[in-house]
């Protein structure tokens, strides 16, 4: 269960939410990993490295043991990366297959990303006969099959593998920690500055920076917004706020994940793949 629908330590939020209204549609379609809307930063982290950030415990260095969302979360950042960095993309709809979840995930480029995860999913793609939907991939990643012949596509020890990433990039530290019963690796934050920038960039777009119209945001951050919530992390990205800017920016969060992707994902310059996978998270 979602950040979103259910938080034991805030009070639910007000009936006054401020209401989504129609704008101009965003011209600009995000073509390049790295933008950011702007802000400037030396590193370079992945939607998937960056969800888990969010999730993890700054000193502790583990996510919450009661959190059964994040697995799938880190997978549709796969799958959005991917269709970001023009590697696949959903087949055009047609009068049978209008809906996002109805459509193929198919392949634009197989060309490597420079990513052991999005490689490897790269090739689960390429390598599938028929093609499957955004829905049914992120399954057969987490290994949420009763296939046998499909557990091939399982992705494991994914939140090592990029908790790994980020020690390589001097935002994490590995250490082990006692629980009594068994020992674990952890991997506390040393670089607090980049997961500070990185909340205060999440809080200033339902904020400082809100448009109320996704197609007028920028998409990496729609996305991580998307996945923070599907991911069941989000309290993690408010809870510095006072009680009442909690509120309007959970508010507004909520807004958001509660539009129609169906709807959404028709827009001009829309990121179909933002779409689907929130669909999928919807759905599940």
């Amino acid at each position: 269960m979602t950040t979103l629908t259910h938080r034991a330590r805030r009070t639910e939020v007000g009936k006054n939410s401020e209401k989504k209204v129609e704008s101009e549609e965003d011209t600009h379609q995000d073509k390049s990993p790295d933008n950011d809307s702007g802000d400037s930063k030396d590193i370079r982290l992945t939607l998937m490295e960056e969800v888990l950030l969010l999730g993890l415990k700054d000193k502790e260095g583990y996510t919450s043991f009661w959190n059964d969302c994040i697995s799938s979360g880190l997978r549709g950042g796969i799958l959005i990366e991917l269709a970001m960095r023009g590697r696949i993309y959903l087949e055009p709809p047609t009068m049978r297959k209008k809906r996002l979840l109805d459509r193929k995930v198919l392949l634009k480029s197989d060309s490597p990303t420079g990513d052991v995860l999005l490689d490897e999913t790269l090739k689960h793609i390429k390598a599938t006969e028929p093609t499957e939907t955004v829905q049914t991939w992120i399954e057969l990643l987490t290994g949420k099959t009763w296939n046998p012949f499909k557990l091939q596509y399982q992705l494991r020890n994914v939140r090592e593998r990029i908790a790994k990433n980020l020690v390589e990039k001097g935002i994490l530290t590995t250490e082990k920690q006692n629980f009594l019963l068994f020992d674990m690796t952890t991997h506390p934050v040393t670089n607090t500055t980049e997961k500070q920038r990185l909340v205060k960039k999440l809080q200033d777009s339902v904020l400082e920076r809100w448009v109320n119209d996704p197609q007028r945001m920028d998409k990496r951050t729609l996305a991580l917004l998307v996945l923070a919530h599907s991911s069941d992390v989000l309290e993690n990205v408010f809870s510095s706020l006072t009680d009442d800017r909690y509120d309007v920016a959970m508010n507004r969060a909520k807004d958001l994940v509660e539009l129609d992707p169906e709807v959404e994902g028709t827009k001009h310059s829309a990121t179909e793949m933002i779409w689907a996978v929130l669909a999928a998270f919807n759905k599940s």
